[in-house]
């Protein structure tokens, strides 16, 4: 590892991406390290601990709408959908009433596409593999 913990430097990478055309400095790299976080950022961190508190404190079963309201509440400012987008990076969720839905039964003994990749999924080059997961498809008309 070199310095600022990169395999490679900064600068032969940036020299790499200049051949297949996409053209960075290296000094965007230097500034975005040292950035300082922005007003929403550090907002965001301190609202964390707040969603992560009142969650945690309803025994994980509030979700982004119960915990908005409890914020509003306390006297915290803050839009649901911040909430929610939060609650989410964080991994939270609420209780869902209900049984959870299963939507596929594979049989066992039905027929299978061929793996042509046979589980290697790193291609050598861009543009060498596509994939795609067609695990649920619903056709509506």
């Amino acid at each position: 590892m070199g310095r600022d913990g990169l395999r490679w430097g900064v600068e032969s990478i940036c020299a790499g991406l200049a051949e297949l055309g996409i053209r960075i400095a290296p000094s965007t790299y230097y500034e975005h390290r040292s950035r300082q976080p922005s007003q929403r950022q550090i907002r965001d961190e301190l609202l964390k601990t707040e969603i992560t508190r009142i969650h945690g404190a309803n025994y994980g079963v509030y979700g982004a709408r119960k915990v908005w309201l409890a914020l509003r509440r306390e006297g915290i400012e803050v839009a649901r959908c911040t909430v929610e987008r939060l609650m989410a990076g964080l991994g939270l969720s609420g209780a869902i009433r209900g049984k959870a839905k299963k939507t596929t039964i594979p049989d066992p003994a039905g027929p299978r596409p061929a793996d042509l990749m046979q589980r290697q999924f790193g291609p050598p080059a861009p543009n060498r593999l596509w994939v795609a997961d067609l695990t649920l498809a619903r056709w509506t008309s």
